[in-house]
This record gives structure tokens, C-alpha cells and sequence, in this order.
């Protein structure tokens, strides 16, 4: 049980997990406590049981032996019901957090101090092996760069191009898979400026190792400065741009952030779910799946970002 603070330097500080920030990061931490906290209801005494028992009936310690013993109320009592009682609990615990953090309906936010503000839509896109981030309503675009106002909701549609990847900003929300040919949703809502590091949960090939992203909360009037500057940018996201050049499999060594004006921005995310609907594919180049240098300064930089 102490491994993991060995492993840790006896500190939480690098566990992300242990620091939610926001609403649903919180809700995350507060449900995977207390069912961590239910199982090991059951994990510690199996496990000193295991420990004790051989230590107790083995043969040099001349316990009674009792062979024609079969049976015990008392011992058949905790052995069903003390488990169907955790199970019972779990079951509880699991269903209430699932439909708290619904990140469809996001009834958990419902009482957030932004839930008067219109929310931020953004619409994510996992490429090989980049994240995508598409404000429709603002007309840009980014690559591995999300940011958002802080004290306002924030709404992620996500779908893939390629392959399943899973969404994850340990301290800010629920680890929601992206897929190619669906639409999947996560949010959530920070209420003073920050902040973290987003990464992909799900193996996806070569570059995966540096599929991470930068999560910013800025202040509104911060916020509204930035989307009037990427707006200005002269690298235009079309359609067209997005399927011949950053749909392309590329690794973004350092996960170097680009940004685009997006005239057409509001049917950009639509196109790319029908075309993996349509079985559209980018085939990963042998030379990337052979030679994936792992040291930044060696790199080649990211297509997306020259």
C-alpha cells in the first residue's frame, strides 16, 4: 500500500488526481475516493485472512482439527452479505456519479456560477497525432493549445479521424473517449484563471507519447483579446487544409500550438465525422512507424505549426 508513495517520493504532488480543480474535477476525486475507499473494505481483511490463516492452521502450530466441520451461519452470514452490501453501494455510488457528471446533460454544473453565461463550445478532433480545437462560434481553430474563459461552462463535442483516443484533463474533467465516426461530449467549467496539461489515455501509434495539450483558463477580458488575435492570423483552417495537411499523420514533437482563422469553421467538425462515417482514412507512413526520434531538439517540427 505504500509503494505508490515510494514510487512518489512520498508526495501527491505530481498526482493530478489528488488536485482537482473545478466542479467536475472535484466530483471525479470525491466518487473515486469513496469507492477506492468501499473496495478496501474487502481487499484488507482478504488480504490479512491470506496472511493469517496459513500462519495460524499450519501444521507446526498444532491447531484443533475438526474434519467433520461443514458448516457456520455465522461465517456464511459475512461472507454473502457483507459483500452484496458493497456491491449494493457500489452500484449506487457508480450510477450517482455517472449521472452527476453526465457530460451530456451536465446536470453537476447546473448550479455553477456560469450557468447564467452562454456556454463555450468547442469541438475537438484527435488526428494522428494531434488535438484539434475548433470554436465555431468565434471562427478559429488551434492545435494542442485549448483555451477557455474562466467562470464560464465550457461544452467539447469530440469525434477522431483515425483512431480512438481518450480526452483526459485529470484536474478539470472526465476522461471521455474520442472516435472516429462518432460524437462524443465532456465539460466543465474553472472559475479563476489557470492552468493544466490534457493528454490522450489510448495508445494510438507512433506518436503518441507526445499527444498532450495545453489547457488555459484565461480571464474574459484575457479571452476576448485572444480570440480577436487568432482571428487576425493569416493560416487560414479549411476544409481542404485540415484533410491535405493537418489530418496527415505528423508527430508535434513538444506539442508546439498553432492557430488559424477559420472562415468555415461551423461545418469543418460535420465534414470530418462523415468522412470517417464514409470509411476516409490516413494511412501512417512506414517511416514514421520505424523512426520516432524521442529527443525534441532532433525533431522535425510539426507541418501544423510552420
Amino acid at each position: 500500500m505504500l509503494a505508490p508513495l515510494a514510487l512518489a517520493g512520498c508526495s501527491t504532488d505530481n498526482m493530478r488526481l489528488f488536485h482537482p480543480v473545478g466542479l467536475m474535477g472535484g466530483l471525479e476525486y470525491h466518487y473515486t475516493m469513496w469507492i477506492t475507499g468501499i473496495m478496501l473494505l474487502i481487499i484488507v481483511p482478504t488480504v490479512l485472512m491470506t496472511i493469517i490463516f496459513p500462519l495460524r492452521y499450519h501444521h507446526s502450530r498444532n491447531a484443533k482439527y475438526t474434519p467433520d466441520w461443514h458448516f457456520s451461519a455465522v461465517i456464511e452470514i459475512l461472507a454473502w452479505a457483507i459483500p452484496l452490501g458493497m456491491v449494493v453501494v457500489l452500484a449506487y455510488m457508480s450510477v450517482s456519479a455517472i449521472y452527476r457528471i453526465d457530460p451530456w446533460t451536465t446536470p453537476a454544473l447546473a448550479d455553477a456560477p456560469g450557468a447564467s453565461l452562454p456556454p463555450v463550445k468547442v469541438e475537438v478532433i484527435a488526428t494522428d497525432w494531434q488535438w484539434v480545437f475548433v470554436y465555431p462560434d468565434e471562427n478559429i481553430a488551434t492545435i494542442d493549445d485549448l483555451v477557455v474563459p474562466a467562470g464560464r461552462r465550457v461544452q467539447l463535442t469530440m469525434t477522431a479521424t483515425e483512431a480512438m483516443n481518450g480526452f483526459y484533463i485529470p484536474q478539470v474533467a472526465p476522461m471521455v473517449d474520442a472516435m472516429p465516426a462518432m460524437i462524443s461530449k465532456d465539460a466543465f467549467e474553472i472559475d479563476q484563471p489557470a492552468e493544466f496539461t490534457g493528454f490522450s489515455t489510448d495508445f494510438s501509434g507512433a506518436g503518441f507519447s507526445w499527444m498532450y495539450f495545453k489547457t488555459r483558463i484565461l480571464a474574459q477580458a484575457d479571452y476576448d483579446a485572444w480570440v480577436k488575435s487568432v482571428q487576425a492570423s493569416q493560416n487560414q483552417l479549411t476544409y481542404d487544409v485540415f484533410t491535405q495537411k493537418i489530418a496527415q499523420p505528423q508527430v508535434n514533437y513538444g506539442a508546439v500550438p498553432s492557430y488559424f482563422s477559420a472562415p468555415n469553421a461551423g461545418s469543418l467538425f460535420g465534414k470530418v465525422v462523415m468522412d470517417a462515417m464514409m470509411g476516409k482514412t490516413y494511412p501512417v507512413p512506414d517511416s514514421l512507424t520505424k523512426s520516432v526520434s524521442s529527443t525534441e531538439g532532433e525533431a522535425p517540427a510539426s507541418p501544423a505549426a510552420k
